[in-house]
């Protein structure tokens, strides 16, 4: 490169030196917004899952969600309560013991034990429904996050765009007042030389000597 090229092309871009900078604002705010974002990540991902499952077989979830079912503490002090009054019943009646009887105490159990089965689908199933919206905040947490992420990134890369755009411009205007000084530094040094030693040269003897003019 000569000299020329290289005062004309002047020194380093100054939006280089910014966007050195700037390139370096998403890793540092990456450690910031990542675990965020995965959280809501995986968040997402056990909602569809669970989503999936009750729209494609809201039985087999219902019954995968009754298999840890146990007795209440209350259960049998119910049951028994609710026997001894019907035994007490039949027995005023002269029907303990028999059929009827037997089919009234069946009754009796099986539906003491149905709602004590539906109070623990119940809380399973309230439990169930405040898991889905800690995993529906966290989700959208991410989201968020991820968000403020790319319009950061955005930011950072527009004002790099924006930088590199006004570096260069700055460059070409240094070039061109620099090649229009240059042009008119040469234009005044040649008229000088034409009206100076050199133009005295032509009007005088040499050129009569070069046309025939001399001695």
């Amino acid at each position: 490169m000569s000299w020329l090229s290289s005062l004309i092309g002047g020194g380093k871009n100054p939006a280089n030196s910014a966007n050195d900078y700037l390139s370096k604002i998403p890793g540092a705010m990456s450690p910031y917004y990542q675990p965020y974002i995965q959280g809501g990540q995986e968040a997402g991902k056990q909602l569809t899952d669970q989503y999936s499952q009750l729209t494609q077989n809201p039985g087999d979830f219902y019954a995968k969600m009754g298999q840890g079912y146990k007795e209440s503490p209350g259960y049998q002090y119910k049951l028994q309560q609710a026997l001894g009054a019907g035994q007490n019943a039949a027995a005023a009646g002269g029907q303990l013991g028999l059929p009827q009887d037997q089919q009234q105490q069946m009754e009796t159990a099986n539906n003491i034990s149905s709602q004590d089965y539906d109070q623990y689908m119940q809380h399973v199933m309230d439990l169930f429904g405040l898991g889905q919206q800690g995993q529906q905040k966290m989700q959208q947490q991410g989201f968020d996050a991820s968000t403020g992420y790319g319009q950061n990134l955005g930011n950072v890369l527009g004002t790099q765009g924006q930088y590199a755009f006004a570096g260069q411009a700055g460059q070409n205007a240094n070039r061109s007042n620099m090649m229009s000084n240059l042009l008119k530094a040469g234009g005044a040094g040649l008229g000088w030389l034409a009206g100076g030693p050199v133009g005295g040269l032509l009007g005088g003897g040499l050129g009569s000597s070069m046309y025939g003019g001399g001695k």
